[in-house]
């Protein structure tokens, strides 16, 4: 799906994703503080993991042919990252 992308519309899709991943990062920085990363790590987080889980379900063969199930695909996949990086962090500050 995203290789099919013209390059134009690829940065497009990048920076509604990276704007709207600021906005999560901005307030999830004012619930977590210490355990988070800041806004922009955040956003980086968040941005990696929606595009790092379009990807990964795309190369299994499923088709994204309606954008809400991408939508869903890649804010679950952004959730994910974030939850996983924080547990990680606050594992390895306890050791």
């Amino acid at each position: 799906m995203l290789w099919n992308l013209d390059p134009a519309w690829l940065m497009m899709a990048v920076a509604v994703v990276a704007v709207i991943a600021f906005f999560f990062g901005s307030a999830l920085n004012a619930i977590m503080r210490d355990d988070g990363f800041g806004p922009f790590g955040n956003m980086v987080v968040f941005t990696v993991g929606f595009f790092a889980a379009l990807v990964a379900v795309n190369s299994y063969g499923i088709a994204f042919r309606d954008l809400t199930l991408a939508t869903a695909t890649g804010l679950g996949g952004a959730f994910i990252a974030i939850a996983t990086v924080a547990l990680l962090k606050a594992g390895l500050s306890r050791l």
